[in-house]
């Protein structure tokens, strides 16, 4: 298989590490093979791959939508250096309102995998960073919603002093405010 697979503090939240093949040209590395991702229970067809650029000390999100539109996401950091970050929304699960991250790169090629039912969002840590997302549902502004970035509550550990936050991040709810309609199916 090019790829292993490790799974991450909270349940179903998965990093995909490509195998890179190296030679003297460069290297080649498989980013999405369905039958490979299907041995760890994905088999939605990917409907929209976005791309971001940030510079550094950019704060995005905590963005997610609502059912019936959630989007899984495959994160992955084309050039730069981020530290992704999601937050369990799943109403019932052990691990609501707790946070993980894991720090993607170009260096490193790792993917995160983010099932529905999380909030997501990441940090820049290079001067500018090229985010990829491959999601499983359209987007849907009628069921676009978010948690602030900075909640007390979640308290995320965020590596900037000073981050670039967008005014619509910035006006985000926090978790116990925020609409959700996500339910731990375990």
């Amino acid at each position: 298989m090019p790829f292993s697979i490790k799974k991450l503090s909270i349940q179903d939240l998965i990093l995909v590490e490509p195998k890179l093949f190296e030679d003297s040209r460069g290297f080649f590395a498989e980013i999405y093979k369905q039958s490979d991702f299907a041995s760890f229970g994905f088999s939605k067809p990917i409907a929209q791959i976005n791309y971001s650029q940030s510079v550094r000390n950019v704060v995005r999100g905590l963005h997610y939508q609502l059912n019936p539109n959630a989007q899984a996401k495959f994160v992955q950091v084309i050039n730069g250096h981020i530290l992704d970050v999601v937050v369990d929304l799943r109403k019932g699960s052990s691990s609501y309102g707790k946070w993980a991250t894991e720090e993607l790169s170009s260096k490193n090629l790792n993917i995160l995998y983010v099932p529905e039912g999380f909030a997501h969002g990441f940090c820049v840590l290079s001067d500018t960073a090229l985010v990829t997302y491959y999601c499983t549902s359209l987007y849907s502004p009628k069921d676009e919603r978010g948690v602030a970035w900075d909640d007390p509550a979640i308290n995320i550990k965020w590596p900037v002093k000073n981050p670039l936050v967008s005014d619509k991040d910035k006006k985000l709810p926090r978790l116990e405010e925020a609409e959700n309609n996500f339910t731990y199916n375990g």
